[in-house]
């Protein structure tokens, strides 16, 4: 009889294991499944909104997907835009390209979330697929505006470390530079629209925030008037030498009309002439998000001191 003991005490153990991992297994599973229903209460522009905890399937239609992505968060559509920049091609290779028309698009893809500008159409059809936070662009400085995305997303935390970090990167950056070209060199960014020239200012993305806010570098007394109120200021060519400081950053693209730069005009500004001219490529520095900063910064660190 004792033979049958040892064999009956072992099956009820594994048996009591079996049912105690079941339980437990059934215990993880139910937490995250109410872990995926929680939301938050996320305070934006236009007033607090409930949003997902932990968004599983965003919709990106403004210019944040790169802070996204940094997070670690799931995008499922994305503007042109975004899909345009060679720093997310890996990211967003499979993800759907749409629009603020594509409304039955953003249907199918079963957002959570969607994230937008404030100018964005269809907005009230939109928050009636999935919640819909929207953000004024410029309306808080870039490094808040990454922080905003952090919060949203819940991702506070992340958002302040990495804005710390950046920010001393910068600094110490910017501090090698003006130590080589000196602290009152000038620096330009401008950027080609058809036959037009754009200058632009301090927070207009194309490595401006970067430039100018992160690395303190000056830009020339008359770009810092003429885009003080939009961000931006259109010129012609013909008065480009105008605006050029003792730097000039160009943002191309190889669509645009880059003829201006075989002028004799242009070969003659100072810049030009003493190879200050740091070329950029238009759909990779279009944007201010973590991923686009830290690349910019990388860059013209490289540029400024080769």
């Amino acid at each position: 009889m004792k033979r049958f003991i040892i064999p009956f005490i072992f099956m009820c153990v594994l048996f009591l294991s079996a049912c105690g991992n079941s339980a437990k297994n059934q215990t993880v599973e139910n937490a995250s499944k109410e872990d995926e229903s929680k939301t938050i209460t996320y305070q934006s522009e236009n007033g607090p909104i409930e949003v997902p905890a932990h968004p599983k399937r965003v919709v990106v239609l403004n210019g944040n997907a790169g802070d996204l992505i940094s997070f670690g968060v799931n995008i499922v559509g994305v503007d042109e835009w975004a899909k345009a920049s060679p720093l997310f091609k890996e990211q967003l290779e499979d993800v759907t390209t749409v629009s603020d028309e594509d409304l039955e698009t953003i249907i199918e893809l079963e957002p959570d979330l969607i994230i937008g500008d404030s100018d964005n159409n269809n907005l009230d059809r939109l928050k009636k697929i999935a919640p819909t936070v929207t953000y004024t662009y410029n309306k808080v400085d870039y490094l808040t505006q990454h922080l905003e995305i952090g919060k949203l997303v819940n991702k506070e935390k992340e958002a302040q470390d990495w804005i710390d970090d950046f920010k001393s990167r910068a600094t110490t950056v910017g501090n090698k530079i003006k130590a080589k070209v000196g602290e009152n060199s000038t620096v330009t960014v401008m950027e080609s629209y058809d036959k037009d020239i754009g200058i632009l200012g301090n927070s207009w993305g194309r490595g401006t925030e970067v430039l100018y806010q992160a690395m303190d570098l000056k830009m020339p007394d008359k770009v810092k008037e003429m885009t003080s109120k939009e961000g931006y200021y259109m010129i012609s060519s013909e008065v480009l030498p105008d605006y050029v400081g003792n730097y000039l950053v160009v943002s191309k693209y190889n669509d645009q009309d880059n003829s201006y730069q075989k002028t004799e005009l242009y070969k003659e500004m100072p810049a030009v002439k003493n190879d200050h001219v740091i070329e950029v490529d238009g759909n990779a520095f279009m944007f201010n998000d973590s991923l686009t900063l830290d690349y910019q910064l990388k860059y013209f660190e490289e540029q400024f001191l080769k």
